[in-house]
Protein backbone atom coordinates (compact mmCIF):
# COMPACT_ATOMS: atom_id res chain seq x y z
CA UNK A 1 0.00 0.00 0.00
CA UNK A 2 2.74 2.46 0.53
CA UNK A 3 4.73 1.71 -2.64
CA UNK A 4 1.55 2.54 -4.06
CA UNK A 5 0.85 5.46 -2.46
CA UNK A 6 4.12 6.67 -3.82
CA UNK A 7 4.73 5.19 -6.87
CA UNK A 8 4.35 8.74 -8.75
CA UNK A 9 6.54 10.75 -6.40
CA UNK A 10 10.23 10.94 -5.98
CA UNK A 11 10.45 9.34 -2.92
CA UNK A 12 12.18 5.74 -2.00
CA UNK A 13 10.27 3.80 0.16
CA UNK A 14 12.85 1.01 1.81
CA UNK A 15 11.43 -1.83 3.49
CA UNK A 16 14.03 -3.75 6.16
CA UNK A 17 14.26 -7.08 5.86
CA UNK A 18 12.01 -9.27 8.81
CA UNK A 19 13.64 -9.56 12.13
CA UNK A 20 12.80 -13.24 12.99
CA UNK A 21 14.86 -12.93 16.51
CA UNK A 22 14.29 -10.08 17.77
CA UNK A 23 17.95 -8.13 17.14
CA UNK A 24 16.79 -5.68 14.95
CA UNK A 25 18.94 -1.76 15.80
CA UNK A 26 16.87 0.84 13.40
CA UNK A 27 18.95 3.87 15.04
CA UNK A 28 21.66 3.43 12.69
CA UNK A 29 19.74 3.47 9.62
CA UNK A 30 17.48 6.55 10.67
CA UNK A 31 19.55 9.92 9.52
CA UNK A 32 18.96 13.47 8.10
CA UNK A 33 18.01 11.68 4.08
CA UNK A 34 14.88 10.05 6.03
CA UNK A 35 11.71 11.24 6.06
CA UNK A 36 9.72 8.94 8.37
CA UNK A 37 10.27 5.74 9.73
CA UNK A 38 7.31 3.16 10.43
CA UNK A 39 7.25 0.64 13.29
CA UNK A 40 4.49 -2.10 14.08
CA UNK A 41 3.69 -2.04 17.89
CA UNK A 42 3.06 -4.75 18.95
CA UNK A 43 5.27 -6.01 16.06
CA UNK A 44 4.04 -8.84 13.26
CA UNK A 45 5.42 -11.69 15.00
CA UNK A 46 3.84 -10.52 18.88
CA UNK A 47 6.90 -9.08 20.18
CA UNK A 48 7.21 -5.64 22.60
CA UNK A 49 9.82 -3.08 22.23
CA UNK A 50 10.39 0.02 24.09
CA UNK A 51 10.50 2.95 20.98
CA UNK A 52 11.89 5.75 23.48
CA UNK A 53 15.23 5.01 22.00
CA UNK A 54 13.94 5.24 18.56
CA UNK A 55 11.94 8.21 18.94
CA UNK A 56 14.95 9.92 20.17
CA UNK A 57 17.16 9.37 17.50
CA UNK A 58 14.08 10.42 14.76
CA UNK A 59 13.71 13.52 16.96
CA UNK A 60 17.62 14.25 16.46
CA UNK A 61 17.67 13.63 13.00
CA UNK A 62 14.74 15.56 12.07
CA UNK A 63 12.18 12.31 11.07
CA UNK A 64 9.10 11.57 12.02
CA UNK A 65 8.21 8.22 13.94
CA UNK A 66 5.29 6.75 12.66
CA UNK A 67 3.51 3.83 15.04
CA UNK A 68 0.74 1.46 13.77
CA UNK A 69 -0.79 -0.63 16.50
CA UNK A 70 -2.99 -3.46 14.90
CA UNK A 71 -4.56 -4.20 17.83
CA UNK A 72 -5.78 -1.24 19.93
CA UNK A 73 -6.59 -3.38 22.86
CA UNK A 74 -3.00 -3.90 23.52
CA UNK A 75 -3.52 -0.52 24.40
CA UNK A 76 -5.45 -1.11 27.32
CA UNK A 77 -2.20 -2.82 28.73
CA UNK A 78 0.27 -1.62 27.02
CA UNK A 79 2.47 2.05 27.14
CA UNK A 80 0.99 3.74 24.46
CA UNK A 81 3.37 5.27 21.48
CA UNK A 82 2.56 8.84 22.31
CA UNK A 83 4.27 8.51 25.91
CA UNK A 84 7.27 6.69 24.14
CA UNK A 85 8.09 9.80 21.28
CA UNK A 86 5.71 8.62 18.49
CA UNK A 87 4.30 11.53 16.18
CA UNK A 88 1.48 10.03 14.26
CA UNK A 89 0.08 6.99 15.60
CA UNK A 90 -2.33 4.87 13.24
CA UNK A 91 -4.27 1.90 14.67
CA UNK A 92 -7.06 -0.81 14.15
CA UNK A 93 -10.05 -0.56 16.18
CA UNK A 94 -12.36 -3.68 14.39
CA UNK A 95 -11.92 -5.92 17.19
CA UNK A 96 -13.73 -4.09 19.27
CA UNK A 97 -17.77 -3.96 18.07
CA UNK A 98 -16.66 -4.37 14.19
CA UNK A 99 -16.35 -8.07 13.29
CA UNK A 100 -14.40 -8.65 10.16
CA UNK A 101 -16.73 -10.31 7.07
CA UNK A 102 -14.68 -11.29 4.06
CA UNK A 103 -11.24 -8.90 4.58
CA UNK A 104 -13.68 -5.76 6.24
CA UNK A 105 -14.65 -3.43 7.22
CA UNK A 106 -12.46 -1.32 9.27
CA UNK A 107 -12.53 1.23 11.38
CA UNK A 108 -8.88 2.84 11.34
CA UNK A 109 -7.91 5.38 14.00
CA UNK A 110 -5.11 8.25 13.42
CA UNK A 111 -3.46 10.36 16.06
CA UNK A 112 -0.58 12.61 15.90
CA UNK A 113 0.95 15.26 17.99
CA UNK A 114 -0.28 19.20 18.12
CA UNK A 115 2.25 20.49 15.67
CA UNK A 116 0.75 18.15 12.40
CA UNK A 117 -2.91 19.01 12.85
CA UNK A 118 -3.36 20.45 10.14
CA UNK A 119 -1.88 17.80 8.07
CA UNK A 120 -4.64 14.99 9.00
CA UNK A 121 -6.89 13.76 6.61
CA UNK A 122 -10.89 14.20 7.59
CA UNK A 123 -12.34 16.45 10.27
CA UNK A 124 -12.03 16.88 13.86
CA UNK A 125 -14.84 17.33 16.31
CA UNK A 126 -14.36 19.21 19.44
CA UNK A 127 -16.61 19.33 22.18
CA UNK A 128 -18.65 22.67 23.22
CA UNK A 129 -21.44 23.88 25.26
CA UNK A 130 -24.72 25.55 23.31
CA UNK A 131 -26.02 29.01 24.18
CA UNK A 132 -28.10 27.41 27.51
CA UNK A 133 -25.19 25.49 28.36
CA UNK A 134 -25.84 21.94 27.41
CA UNK A 135 -23.32 19.82 25.89
CA UNK A 136 -23.01 19.81 21.99
CA UNK A 137 -20.65 18.64 19.19
CA UNK A 138 -19.03 20.91 16.55
CA UNK A 139 -16.49 20.62 13.41
CA UNK A 140 -13.78 22.35 15.28
CA UNK A 141 -11.39 21.58 12.35
CA UNK A 142 -12.44 20.58 8.68
CA UNK A 143 -9.62 21.30 5.13
CA UNK A 144 -11.78 23.22 2.78
CA UNK A 145 -10.15 21.86 0.19
CA UNK A 146 -12.67 18.84 0.84
CA UNK A 147 -15.35 21.48 -0.59
CA UNK A 148 -14.12 23.88 -2.73
CA UNK A 149 -10.58 22.39 -4.37
CA UNK A 150 -10.81 18.92 -4.48
CA UNK A 151 -7.32 18.33 -6.08
CA UNK A 152 -5.38 18.95 -2.77
CA UNK A 153 -8.41 17.67 -0.16
CA UNK A 154 -6.26 15.14 2.60
CA UNK A 155 -9.60 12.64 2.49
CA UNK A 156 -12.69 11.65 0.70
CA UNK A 157 -15.43 10.14 3.50
CA UNK A 158 -17.81 8.56 1.76
CA UNK A 159 -18.59 4.94 2.89
CA UNK A 160 -20.45 3.29 5.62
CA UNK A 161 -17.05 4.63 7.71
CA UNK A 162 -19.98 6.65 9.98
CA UNK A 163 -21.62 3.11 11.12
CA UNK A 164 -17.96 1.38 11.71
CA UNK A 165 -17.59 4.36 13.86
CA UNK A 166 -20.80 3.98 15.79
CA UNK A 167 -20.08 0.54 16.50
CA UNK A 168 -17.11 0.75 17.98
CA UNK A 169 -17.71 4.25 20.17
CA UNK A 170 -20.66 1.88 21.82
CA UNK A 171 -18.53 -1.40 22.60
CA UNK A 172 -16.08 1.38 23.90
CA UNK A 173 -18.28 2.90 25.83
CA UNK A 174 -19.69 -0.41 27.15
CA UNK A 175 -16.51 -1.63 28.52
CA UNK A 176 -15.69 1.67 29.93
CA UNK A 177 -12.01 2.43 31.02
CA UNK A 178 -11.61 0.14 33.57
CA UNK A 179 -13.13 -2.45 31.60
CA UNK A 180 -11.36 -1.86 28.45
CA UNK A 181 -7.91 -1.91 31.04
CA UNK A 182 -9.57 -5.92 32.12
CA UNK A 183 -10.06 -6.84 28.22
CA UNK A 184 -6.27 -6.47 27.92
CA UNK A 185 -5.74 -8.38 30.68
CA UNK A 186 -7.69 -11.28 29.83
CA UNK A 187 -6.22 -11.37 26.32
CA UNK A 188 -2.60 -11.11 28.06
CA UNK A 189 -3.38 -13.61 30.76
CA UNK A 190 -4.93 -16.10 28.02
CA UNK A 191 -2.17 -16.12 25.72
CA UNK A 192 0.71 -16.20 28.09
CA UNK A 193 -1.28 -19.75 29.08
CA UNK A 194 -1.35 -21.03 26.19
CA UNK A 195 2.12 -20.24 25.46
CA UNK A 196 3.48 -21.96 28.78
CA UNK A 197 1.21 -25.49 27.13
CA UNK A 198 3.15 -24.94 24.14
CA UNK A 199 6.08 -24.71 25.70
CA UNK A 200 5.29 -28.47 27.09
CA UNK A 201 5.26 -30.26 23.59
CA UNK A 202 7.87 -32.03 22.20
CA UNK A 203 9.31 -29.87 19.60
CA UNK A 204 7.83 -26.85 20.07
CA UNK A 205 9.96 -23.52 20.94
CA UNK A 206 7.95 -21.42 22.98
CA UNK A 207 8.23 -17.41 22.36
CA UNK A 208 11.38 -15.40 24.16
CA UNK A 209 10.19 -11.82 25.32
CA UNK A 210 7.60 -9.96 25.96
CA UNK A 211 4.01 -10.01 24.16
CA UNK A 212 0.63 -9.06 24.55
CA UNK A 213 -2.00 -11.73 23.11
CA UNK A 214 0.02 -12.81 19.73
CA UNK A 215 3.38 -14.61 19.97
CA UNK A 216 5.47 -16.31 17.73
CA UNK A 217 6.51 -20.11 18.35
CA UNK A 218 9.52 -22.54 16.01
CA UNK A 219 8.13 -25.69 14.78
CA UNK A 220 10.66 -28.91 14.40
CA UNK A 221 9.33 -28.87 10.54
CA UNK A 222 7.48 -26.02 7.93
CA UNK A 223 4.65 -24.45 10.03
CA UNK A 224 2.53 -24.42 6.36
CA UNK A 225 2.67 -28.16 6.11
CA UNK A 226 1.45 -28.44 9.87
CA UNK A 227 -1.08 -25.67 9.68
CA UNK A 228 -2.50 -27.40 6.17
CA UNK A 229 -2.80 -31.20 7.93
CA UNK A 230 -4.68 -29.62 10.87
CA UNK A 231 -7.23 -27.00 9.09
CA UNK A 232 -8.42 -30.75 7.47
CA UNK A 233 -9.22 -31.70 10.65
CA UNK A 234 -10.96 -28.53 11.19
CA UNK A 235 -8.30 -26.71 13.56
CA UNK A 236 -7.44 -23.84 12.71
CA UNK A 237 -3.37 -23.61 14.44
CA UNK A 238 -2.44 -20.31 13.65
CA UNK A 239 -0.53 -18.16 10.54
CA UNK A 240 2.97 -19.71 9.18
CA UNK A 241 5.51 -16.80 8.79
CA UNK A 242 6.45 -18.35 5.61
CA UNK A 243 2.96 -17.11 4.49
CA UNK A 244 3.48 -13.43 5.37
CA UNK A 245 7.46 -14.00 3.91
CA UNK A 246 7.52 -16.39 0.94
CA UNK A 247 10.96 -15.51 0.21
CA UNK A 248 12.42 -16.05 3.53
CA UNK A 249 13.62 -19.56 4.76
CA UNK A 250 14.01 -18.51 8.22
CA UNK A 251 10.73 -17.91 8.64
CA UNK A 252 9.62 -21.43 7.52
CA UNK A 253 9.11 -23.34 10.78
CA UNK A 254 7.67 -20.14 12.56
CA UNK A 255 4.03 -20.11 13.61
CA UNK A 256 2.05 -16.98 15.08
CA UNK A 257 -0.66 -17.63 17.13
CA UNK A 258 -3.33 -15.67 18.89
CA UNK A 259 -5.22 -15.47 21.93
CA UNK A 260 -8.18 -13.32 22.95
CA UNK A 261 -10.53 -13.68 25.81
CA UNK A 262 -12.93 -15.27 22.93
CA UNK A 263 -10.64 -18.83 23.80
CA UNK A 264 -11.39 -20.99 26.44
CA UNK A 265 -8.70 -23.47 27.92
CA UNK A 266 -10.87 -26.43 26.24
CA UNK A 267 -9.99 -24.66 23.08
CA UNK A 268 -6.16 -24.30 24.28
CA UNK A 269 -5.97 -28.14 24.78
CA UNK A 270 -7.61 -29.20 22.07
CA UNK A 271 -4.94 -26.70 20.08
CA UNK A 272 -2.29 -28.33 22.03
CA UNK A 273 -3.17 -32.18 21.37
CA UNK A 274 -3.77 -31.28 17.66
CA UNK A 275 0.07 -30.14 17.36
CA UNK A 276 1.70 -32.38 19.54
CA UNK A 277 -0.05 -35.00 17.36
CA UNK A 278 0.90 -33.47 13.72
CA UNK A 279 4.83 -33.11 15.00
CA UNK A 280 4.78 -36.67 16.02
Amino acid sequence: TTRTAFRFLPTEVVSLDPDFDGTEDLLPVVDRDVACVVVQYPDVFGRLRDLSGLAARCREAGVLLVVAVTEIVALGLLRPPGEMGADVVAAEGASLGSPLNFGGPYVGLFACRQDHLRQMPGRLVGETTDADGRRGWVLTLVAREQHIRREKATSNICTNSGLCALAFTIHLALLGERGFARLAEINHANAVRLAGKLGGVRGIEPPDGGFFNEFTVRLPCAAAEVVDRLAAKRVLAGVPASRLYPECDAARRLLILAVTETNSEDDMDALCAALAEALR
